[in-house]
């Protein structure tokens, strides 16, 4: 399986916002699935929601690995080199 140097060197930080997207919950707009960013935390919703918040997140601050943040799903994507793996980590 291919891999890169940002889903080699990916933390797994703490969850900002364990409750859900940050900014869904700040505007009460409902989100698809979740996404953590392994760089801070970050929770942004999947590019399924309406706000696209975990891509809106990485345009921001360049952070390029997420995780998914849906119990049963086991990924991880980098961005910047538009990779997945599998992975055997908790999110």
């Amino acid at each position: 399986m291919a891999t890169c140097e940002h889903l080699e060197g990916a933390d797994s930080p703490a969850p900002v916002t364990p409750e859900g997207c940050a900014e869904c919950l700040a505007t009460g707009t409902r989100w698809v699935h979740l996404r953590k960013c392994l760089r801070c935390g970050h929770i942004g919703c999947c590019d399924s929601s309406p706000g696209r918040h975990a891509t809106a997140h990485f345009r921001e601050t360049g952070h390029p690995v997420i995780v998914s943040f849906e119990p049963g799903e086991n990924w991880r994507w980098c961005y910047l080199d538009n990779l997945m793996d599998a992975h055997d980590g908790l999110a």
